[in-house]
């Protein structure tokens, strides 16, 4: 699987929640764990490896074997708030202070469908909250301050500029 960059659309659609919990879910969340470990995240989204489906993957720790599995996810309770870096693997090289909730409790379905839920502070509700964003459309960008924003023009100008070279070669296939 290969990680989609901004500012690619699948990135902007709120994914679809998932119906069936059969062995294509199960392939595309060994797709997804993969690319995430080899890109060295600590979660990663459906929409960031192109499929607009309600999964997103988290990892306290970076350490295979750790990751939660989160099908059609959403946050039941949330308390606390703090301001701290964050990035994003859709937008490599950009790290900006974003606000979030520091605990949440989170309702969502394993991948045999059963339900669960689980609850996560710091850095695990922090991760939750962003791969959220991703299945709603909403990316690191939408989250900026428009200082932020002039702060890392040069940096989303690089990788618009990098899209619309990658749409260019697939369209004329050099």
């Amino acid at each position: 699987m290969e990680l989609h960059y901004y500012p690619d659309p699948v990135l902007r659609q709120a994914a679809g929640a998932v119906e069936e919990f059969d062995g294509a879910l199960a392939g595309l969340v060994r797709g997804m764990l993969e690319t995430m470990h080899a890109s060295e995240g600590l979660g990663l989204a459906a929409p960031q490896v192109g499929v607009s489906k309600r999964v997103a993957i988290i990892s306290p720790n970076a350490e295979p074997g750790h990751e939660v599995v989160l099908v059609n996810p959403e946050i039941a309770e949330s308390e606390g708030w703090e301001e701290s870096d964050e990035g994003c693997l859709s937008f490599p090289g950009v790290y900006v202070k974003i606000g979030r909730f520091t605990r949440v409790r989170a309702r969502y379905r394993d991948l045999k469908g059963e339900a669960r839920e689980m609850a996560a502070e710091g850095l695990l509700a922090r991760a939750l909250q962003h791969e959220l964003d991703h299945l709603d459309g909403r990316l690191l960008v939408d989250r900026m301050s428009p200082v932020q924003r002039l702060a890392q023009r040069r940096r989303l100008r690089e990788l618009k500029d990098r899209y619309e070279r990658r749409a260019d070669q697939a369209a004329t296939g050099t």
